[in-house]
């Protein structure tokens, strides 16, 4: 704990006493997609006007905040009840992190910036027989002039009811083993023959799509990386997930979602248990501890992929400790709140998986193993690229 440090954490403090809305969780309960896409576009506004909104990226573009800061920018604004980016996640992760690996100069001259004024991004990767087996993907495209032709169906495309562009994997040579004949896209979301459906969730929510493409016609300008080699540079869209943003999630993991489960559990309702009862103070101890782990774990992997140490398989060790510790923490929310829990229909949208509406976050929950590749992939990865195992799929 450096002076500068000491210092900086103060400065968020600052900030977020000045811009965090203190009623946002109210005013975002029951909000209409339009008040849901305006209070997110201004928030991200207000997070790049204070020189937070993507600190990971290169100070090139806007970032540049050296590791030690982000951690505290993190911890201070789930400290303090920060509404989540959830419009611009896509955006500012998956986007950013596949231009700046694999775009063109001339695609990262087109979007990043695009991105920090407010493009919206979704991610078209899912499909109904391509999910966790990714590469069996069946969506084509066909090259035609300076052009390629897609068609094909996505599903499970978060946000995408209102994206401007969607990062795309599409087949274009459908005769070789099928991770090397997938190639990736920049779609842009306002292209002819383009018909976006939300579906409606258990939770009430929509905010997952299925996307289906008639002969979209998408220029070869927008093909990132080489033809055919979309796998791989898909890998790198999923290591943003996996990765640099669990730290946040295991942040407000364990500030909001714990700080709401001890006070569900010192004020209990009728069909409750109180605090001080020796099976639910266990509980907690045992969640607590659980918790202080996985921070411990995504500060490393921050540190570490910064410093150009991480394992091959250390972001999916995190992102499956917090998928299942996830289900853990909302599953004993859910039973500590009893029958009343079930009552609470609504939780705000611009909130995480922590919301204190256990049901609905417990029901929630299972999003997280499997997204971003499901929890018997992540332990697939942490077999053959941890372990070294031998490898059970040769495609």
């Amino acid at each position: 704990m450096t002076a500068e440090i000491t210092d900086f954490r103060a400065a968020v403090r600052d900030w977020c006493r000045d811009n965090v809305p203190p009623d946002w969780r109210a005013a975002q309960t029951g909000a209409t997609d339009a008040e849901f896409v305006a209070f997110q576009q201004d928030w991200f506004q207000r997070l790049r006007a204070g020189g937070f909104a993507v600190p990971h990226w290169p100070a090139a573009y806007g970032g540049g905040m050296p590791v030690p800061r982000q951690i505290v920018l993190y911890q201070e604004l789930a400290a303090h009840d920060a509404p989540r980016q959830v419009l611009s996640f896509v955006a500012i992760h998956h986007a950013a992190a596949t231009l700046l690996e694999a775009g063109s100069a001339e695609q990262r001259q087109r979007h990043l910036p695009a991105i920090l004024d407010g493009e919206i991004w979704a991610q078209g990767f899912s499909e109904p027989s391509a999910g966790s087996d990714l590469a069996a993907l069946r969506t084509t495209a066909r090259r035609d002039g300076d052009d390629y032709v897609v068609t094909g169906q996505k599903v499970w495309a978060s946000g995408a009811q209102y994206a401007d562009w969607c990062l795309l994997l599409a087949r274009t040579d459908p005769n070789t083993p099928a991770r090397q004949g997938i190639s990736y896209f920049l779609l842009d979301m306002r292209s002819p023959g383009i018909d976006v459906r939300p579906i409606r969730q258990a939770t009430g929510e929509r905010h997952f799509c299925e996307i289906f493409l008639d002969q979209v016609r998408v220029p070869a300008a927008n093909l990132v990386g080489a033809e055919h080699t979309g796998w791989r540079v898909a890998q790198r869209t999923l290591s943003a997930e996996r990765g640099l943003t669990m730290l946040e999630l295991a942040e407000r993991l364990g500030n909001a979602g714990f700080r709401w489960l001890v006070r569900q559990c010192a004020t209990p309702g009728p069909h409750g248990r109180p605090l001080d009862d020796p099976v639910v103070a266990d509980r907690l101890a045992e969640l607590e501890t659980e918790i202080t782990g996985l921070r411990a774990l995504a500060r490393d992997l921050v540190e570490r992929h910064a410093a150009g140490t991480a394992g091959p398989a250390d972001a999916s060790i995190v992102k499956l400790y917090y998928s299942e510790l996830l289900q853990r923490v909302t599953d004993f929310g859910a039973e500590i709140g009893g029958m009343a829990a079930h009552t609470t229909l609504r939780k705000p949208l611009s909130g995480g998986w922590e919301s204190g509406a256990w049901v609905l976050d417990f029901i929630g929950s299972w999003e997280w193993t499997i997204p971003g590749g499901t929890s018997e992939i992540q332990r697939t990865i942490i077999a053959e690229r941890g372990l070294g195992l031998p490898r059970g799929d040769k495609r």
